[in-house]
């Protein structure tokens, strides 16, 4: 029985790292990720209650963003058709936010730990992003559409309308408005 406990404790450790199945119903992912370490809802109302956006669009952008992957990265490039190469960008984690955006929001909100594979902290980037579009762009803080499309273009990418002409980014945000509407729906089913 020695092994029990460390047994015990691999096991809620590779909970907490798993991706949740059915991504596309956010009461699932919920039920889910309800630890008492590691509690996805628990986080999401923390930051709704933090920046004003609404839990299905933190929840949309994330899951448009990386599939809830922990550790989520944009496919390298291949060098001759082949040859595994560099990445496009630094995106990285659930919010695949790119490094020096990363360290803007660290600076800017003292979360020095943060850590771009933790749900926490990453939901919390994705409100305090949202928020900096809002102040910036004055895009309403239940818009998921072009709160997503700051988002993938930058503020100011969105500000000189580099999204105008990108039909890629434009189904991405459509995407992730229409996932936003269906997980409002789907919470309210659930009774969250």
């Amino acid at each position: 029985m020695k092994w029990a406990a460390p047994l015990a404790v691999l096991l809620i450790l590779a909970g907490c790292a798993s991706k949740p199945s059915n991504i596309n119903n956010v009461c699932s992912v919920f039920n889910q990720k309800d630890g008492w370490f590691n509690n996805w809802h628990s986080a999401a109302k923390s930051a709704e209650r933090k920046y004003g956006v609404p839990v299905p669009v933190l929840m949309s952008t994330i899951r448009i963003e990386s599939g809830f992957h922990a550790s989520a990265r944009p496919p390298r490039k291949k060098l001759l058709g082949f040859i595994p190469w560099k990445r496009p960008s630094s995106a990285y984690g659930f919010s695949q936010a790119l490094d020096g955006t990363w360290d803007e929001y660290k600076r800017s909100t003292g979360n020095w730990g943060a850590r771009r594979s933790s749900f926490s902290d990453a939901v919390d980037f994705v409100g305090w992003y949202h928020t900096q579009s809002n102040q910036r762009n004055g895009i309403a803080l239940n818009d998921t559409y072009n709160l997503y499309l700051a988002y993938y273009a930058g503020h100011g990418g969105y500000a000189r309308g580099t999204w105008k002409n990108n039909a890629h980014m434009k189904q991405a945000a459509q995407r992730a408005a229409d996932m936003a509407r269906d997980y409002a729906v789907q919470m309210q089913q659930c009774g969250l």
